[in-house]
């Protein structure tokens, strides 16, 4: 009987730790809660700092980047802004507003993706390209790891 009981309170014990909160979740989320009240301006002075510091940018390039994360940043405020008043009237989208969206989502990003490369050199451009799939390669491993 004490066995058993030892058992099971190391099986709850070992379950309450492996589906303990993740400090890196935790962080991105609260950056994202930042990211949201912050002015366009102020996200394209983060992002294109730290991208001048990872990509060794010259001033020529930060300004750029800089303008070129400005514009994103604006738009992504405009519609953040549409969608939080059409949630607030509980309009929820239609299936054909979904896929315009993402469509308009993923050309920014190949025009985004067409500026950088114009303005980047070939080895910093090859450092951008590394710089972001990482995320999508620990999300994808991430799934894997549940099955």
């Amino acid at each position: 009987m004490k066995k058993l009981l030892i058992i099971a309170l190391a099986f709850f014990t070992l379950n309450g730790v492996a589906q303990g909160e993740r400090t890196g979740n935790k962080n991105q989320k609260e950056m994202r809660q930042l990211m949201k009240y912050m002015s366009p301006e102020d996200v394209a002075n983060l992002k294109s700092k730290k991208l001048t510091l990872k990509l060794d940018l010259d001033i020529d390039q930060q300004k750029q980047v800089h303008n070129l994360i400005l514009e994103e940043a604006r738009s992504k405020q405009k519609m953040r802004k549409n969608r939080e008043t059409k949630k607030s009237e509980n309009i929820k989208p239609t299936k054909d507003e979904l896929v315009a969206f993402q469509n308009n989502r993923l050309d920014k990003k190949i025009e985004l993706k067409r500026k950088m490369k114009t303005i980047l050199t070939a080895d910093q451009y090859a450092k951008f390209e590394k710089m972001k799939p990482r995320n999508n390669k620990k999300r994808a491993n991430h799934g894997n790891k549940r099955n």
